[in-house]
């Protein structure tokens, strides 16, 4: 028998979290809204993006009529994703910052925070991803793992980005939209009336959540010293220029470019 009663939901202030924490409500879960601050620095025009989402967090919560929470991540995002990220990129690596927080933030330190300050008996989060225990936990067992299953909705499945997370923690979360497709999502917004409507038109957030709308070469040049290097000819041998080393470089499948269409560069 399903003895979950209280649900910590994580609030970003999209739709995403939105309809997760409505859906919740509407089952009739004691829902709490809590908005994770992972990252709280300004871009280069003073803007905090952070600050419009917790807002926006915190009004769903009113809207939907869940008490809300902030919780700051700030030194656990910095030492367990970015440290790691930055440490990567300068060893010609490729990390994925999203593995990472969920990894260690959302379904560690979130979900530790859960149970320790509202004795939580599960956490949920707007994610689009499946287990087999059920959006809504309802078919928990004690006696069984639990399996992490791809969403239904192809191009919006996140199950790639959870897939270090926890047992301990899995077997504790709900996923209420990952039987849904985005679009429907949204539609269910919009029939919420207008006080739900705007999130289903907000804009989503894509890559990586500290860079914003930055060049990634500029962001990186803030962090990263430059590992000067040179781009050699393979087959003359010749110098033909310099480099700043690769976290400046666009990405690229392959350490090797090709200069019009002839011309073989190696990285060293």
């Amino acid at each position: 028998m399903n003895q979950i009663k209280r649900v910590v939901c994580g609030i970003s202030g999209g739709v995403d979290s939105c309809i997760s924490a409505y859906k919740l409500k509407h089952r009739g879960f004691d829902v709490v809204g809590v908005f994770m601050r992972n990252w709280d620095l300004t871009d280069e025009t003073g803007h905090c993006q952070a600050d419009k989402d917790c807002e926006d967090a915190a009004e769903i919560c009113r809207k939907i009529g869940i008490p809300f929470h902030e919780v700051n991540f700030v030194k656990e995002y910095w030492t367990h994703v970015f440290t790691p990220l930055l440490e990567d990129y300068q060893n010609g690596l490729t990390p994925n910052p999203d593995i990472l927080c969920n990894r260690h933030v959302k379904f560690s330190s979130f979900f530790q925070y859960a149970r320790e300050k509202h004795n939580a008996d599960a956490i949920a989060t707007g994610h689009y991803a499946r287990t087999s225990f059920g959006p809504f936990l309802e078919r928990s067992s004690p006696e069984k793992n639990c399996l992490l299953f791809k969403g239904v909705d192809p191009l919006k499945d996140q199950t790639l980005f959870l897939s270090q997370i926890s047992q301990e923690a899995l077997r504790c979360t709900m996923f209420p939209i990952g039987e849904m497709h985005k679009r429907v999502v949204k539609t269910t917004a919009r029939q919420l009336g207008s006080e739900f409507k705007q999130y289903a038109h907000k804009k989503e957030s894509m890559g990586i959540c500290f860079i914003g709308p930055r060049k990634f070469s500029n962001f990186m040049r803030e962090y990263c010293p430059p590992q000067r290097g040179r781009f050699i000819d393979v087959d003359t041998g010749k110098v033909v220029g310099q480099h700043e080393g690769t976290p400046r470089l666009p990405a690229t499948p392959h350490p090797a470019y090709i200069l019009q269409a002839a011309l073989y560069l190696l990285l060293c």
